[in-house]
């Protein structure tokens, strides 16, 4: 539009944020522009607070607004990197405006100028937006460099009529609505009559900053353009599976023979010789194996359910977070190396999956699909959907502390004191009974740790990027994956006997998590249209 690419067409007031305190933040926030300013010559300070009234979910803003002056505004953009096009509000008389103009030049995407202030002679180079104009002002004035008008209003049904008015009279002009926009549904009425863009003030702040994201994807789902198959997505499901068989597998032998013969031979000496030692060390070897293949089950349900409902169908979000977590789960094969037992089988097993992996992230390196959604308005079902998201977001969070921290154990200390309790004998003299048997230990702790690490990476991403309205198969991914990791983890203690609650805290915390996050958003998940649910605040 007028030259300019604008990612989408949802941009933030600069009323939101006129000192330019959050701007490098907001840039990374799903905008497609954002205002500026005001920007005025001299810096402009007013003592006056903005005025909240809850109920009607309105913020009255301050008049004339602070501004941080033109000299601020230059050094604080110099210092954003730049993803969408800005827009400079600029106010002053005309020779300020003009100065302004030529000053912000190598920044600025184009301006917006208030209809009473002085209308500087355009360079041609930028475009220029009115705003406010009546009827008779915008016929009247010299539209030379004039790309079109920008209106605010706090009332829609006002913000809508004067969108139909003037869109019939000047088809050829851009318009962009600002204010009366708290949901998805408000967004698509205003861009429905007249509109080319928007921009979100108090509602963003009262919808919060998921907003521009929920507008985007209805956008979306208003386009319902056909996807078709992405081809590469067998390869990241086969890779998925396969994590799922090699869990199975190390299951089985969790239950069973808890150490294989090439332990074994590491070792010196066979369990029957470690189980007349310490009648405990093999329970809690079978511990740590089992919660790590629980942990690989799940991670491995993931996998593909993403490669399926995602990278299939030309999500590219989908796509980013099995490169991203399993990037990180082939470079965990290097943590065995702390203690220097360098399990020949897990690199077998890492030498099979990466073929696939790399075979699907070669064959859907065009995949640039986005995300849709049947969200429009701020019901009932979307406000407990923030709650079980913020859940799933903190589940995220500290799979991803937990498997740094037991990874770090793994390749230092390898115990932590609830471990000496239950073995019952400090490190020492496991080294004198054998000096290769706490490596063997390390060995499972980083290789539980860095699988931790993984699944936190692919929870995280699930949850910040896969909340849409309807999306059923992210709902089921959450529930089914997390059945294994929690199952075989808390299980395993309570088989053995290793029942210390300090140490199963952090467990009985993300399953509180992963339990409060699956009620609140079953709803949101589960309901696929909505806009004859009224709006409720």
């Amino acid at each position: 539009m007028n030259g300019i690419t604008y990612p989408n067409p949802v941009g933030l007031c600069g009323k939101i944020d006129p000192l330019l305190s959050g701007t490098s933040a907001f840039a990374n926030l799903g905008f497609g522009f954002i205002e500026i300013g005001p920007v005025t010559l001299s810096k402009e300070t007013n003592p006056a607070t903005p005025v909240v009234i809850h109920q009607e979910e309105q913020i009255i803003f301050p008049s004339p607004l602070e501004s941080a002056g033109l000299e601020r505004t230059v050094k604080k953009i110099k210092g954003v990197h730049k993803k969408q096009p800005f827009l400079f509000r600029l106010t002053g008389t005309e020779e300020e405006i003009s100065t302004m103009m030529d000053t912000l030049s190598p920044y600025a995407d184009g301006y917006v100028i208030h209809s009473d202030d002085p209308l500087p002679i355009s360079n041609g180079t930028k475009p220029v937006f009115i705003i406010n104009p009546t009827m008779d002002r915008a016929e009247n004035m010299d539209r030379n460099g004039i790309e079109g008008f920008l209106f605010e209003y706090n009332d829609n049904l006002t913000l809508l009529e004067t969108l139909s008015d003037f869109r019939k009279a000047f088809l050829s002009m851009t318009i962009i609505a600002s204010g009366a926009i708290h949901e998805p549904a408000q967004a698509l009425s205003l861009l429905e009559n007249g509109a080319d863009f928007i921009l979100l003030s108090d509602g963003y702040v009262f919808s919060g900053p998921g907003l521009p994201k929920r507008i985007t994807e209805a956008l979306m789902d208003e386009i319902d353009a056909p996807r078709k198959a992405q081809s590469g997505w067998l390869s990241y499901w086969f890779f998925g599976l396969f994590i799922v068989l090699g869990g199975l597998l190390a299951l089985i032998f969790s239950l069973t023979s808890v150490m294989l013969s090439y332990d074994e031979f590491y070792l010196g000496m066979t369990k029957d010789s470690i189980y007349l030692f310490n009648e405990r060390i093999i329970p809690f070897m079978a511990h740590d194996r089992m919660t790590l293949a629980g942990t690989m089950i799940s991670g491995g349900i993931v996998y593909c359910q993403l490669a399926y409902h995602g990278v299939r169908n030309g999500l590219l979000w989908a796509k980013q977070a099995i490169d991203l977590a399993a990037l990180t789960g082939f470079l965990g094969i290097f943590l065995f190396i702390g203690y220097g037992y360098f399990d020949w089988l897990h690199l077998l097993f890492w030498l099979l999956l990466l073929p696939f992996h790399v075979h699907g992230w070669i064959r859907t390196k065009g995949i640039y699909g986005t995300p849709s959604s049947g969200n429009r308005r701020n019901h009932k079902g979307w406000a407990h959907s923030l709650q079980g998201q913020l859940a799933f977001v903190l589940l995220g969070f500290s799979f991803l502390t937990g498997g740094i921290v037991i990874s770090y154990l793994g390749i230092t200390s390898v115990f932590v004191p609830t471990d000496l309790l239950y073995l019952c004998m400090p490190p020492e003299m496991l080294s004198d009974f054998n000096d290769k048997l706490i490596p063997v230990i390390a060995h499972d702790r980083a290789g539980f740790g860095s699988a931790l690490f993984s699944v936190g990476l692919l929870v995280l991403t699930l949850s910040l990027w896969g909340f849409q309205q309807g999306n059923r198969w992210v709902w089921r991914t959450l529930l089914i994956g997390g059945i294994p990791a929690f199952f075989a983890g808390i299980y395993i203690h309570f088989a053995i006997g290793y029942t210390t609650f300090i140490h199963l805290l952090p467990a009985y915390f993300a399953l509180s998590l992963y339990v409060f996050g699956l009620i609140r958003s079953y709803p949101y998940f589960h309901l696929t249209k909505d806009e004859s649910q009224p709006y409720q605040a």
